[in-house]
């Protein structure tokens, strides 16, 4: 007996991803979140976003502006990608000096700006012209497309970094900021090895025929949605990890109880004080 399932993997990885962001922006907002990671929350609600208008707008829209659209919110994405960035690097190493701060950024953006220069290929200088919408496009696309590549290559260092040296300062591995970190330089790395991958495929591999190309085709599918599961199993470790508080963090919202140790202790103590001096009253009165 064969099971007919009327969904693609690609709509069951869609799903899955949505709603797992839906859940993180829940736990977010219920867990008081939201105000210490201001930008990482903007970001999972942007990637929702997206991928809502992808279904949303895909087919329903002239494709000039249907471009426009997705060109633009993944521009800023990758702006969105960058604050994120320097959001988790203040948490986790705001105790440092000035100088050890700055040194850091610079390396870390040296070393990025070094791999983004001679990763993939380039457009000719002539070809960055603005005399076109089209022209716009283009320009902005390829801002996008590097823009995301900066994000991952810093985001890997800054992952290093944070577990490397992450203990000493604000980050411990029990942190909630050493494990978005964790979980962002996952995504990173896994997406970077499968460009990288892909890069050095479509270099080398020229196909003859139509059967080899779509084999090739399928081959590039099948990694993108590695890629996604890596990324949902991502979205369920932040659930589960920002569900919970830091550890040493006592909740706010805890109710009120009876006298824990320290406040029955410093109790007592006032007591036997009061009871000390009423003593040392009455014995003062007896002698006179």
């Amino acid at each position: 007996m064969h099971l007919n399932f009327p969904f693609s993997v690609s709509q069951v990885l869609w799903t899955l991803t949505f709603a797992a962001h839906l859940v993180l922006l829940v736990v977010l907002l219920g867990r008081d979140r939201i105000a210490r990671y201001p930008w990482f929350t903007a970001s999972i609600a942007l990637f929702a976003v997206r991928l809502l208008a992808e279904v949303l707008l895909a087919g329903r829209m002239a494709p000039p502006i249907l471009a426009r659209i997705f060109i633009t919110m993944a521009d800023l994405a990758a702006v969105v990608g960058l604050l994120v960035v320097l959001e988790m690097a203040r948490r986790a190493f705001g105790s440092a000096r000035r100088r050890t701060w700055v040194i850091g950024a610079l390396a870390l953006i040296v070393v990025a700006g070094g791999v983004l220069v001679v990763w993939g290929p380039w457009p000719a200088r002539k070809e960055l012209v603005l005399d076109s919408q089209m022209a716009v496009l283009r320009l902005m696309q390829l801002l996008a497309q590097k823009g995301d590549l900066l994000v991952d290559l810093l985001t890997v260092q800054l992952g290093l970094l944070v577990v490397l040296f992450g203990r000493h300062f604000k980050a411990g591995w029990h942190s909630h900021t050493q494990r978005i970190v964790i979980g962002l330089s996952t995504v990173a790395a896994s997406w970077l090895t499968i460009a990288a991958v892909w890069q050095v495929i479509a270099s080398t591999v020229h196909p003859h025929t139509q059967a080899e190309y779509e084999r090739i085709i399928g081959l590039g599918a099948k990694m993108v949605n590695a890629n996604k599961v890596v990324y949902i199993a991502v979205l369920v470790w932040w659930i589960a990890c920002l569900w919970m508080d830091e550890p040493g963090t006592v909740d706010a919202k805890e109710p009120s109880g009876p006298l824990r140790i320290p406040e029955a202790a410093a109790a007592a103590e006032t007591l036997t004080a009061e009871g000390d001096g009423q003593a040392s009253g009455n014995e003062a009165n007896g002698k006179a």
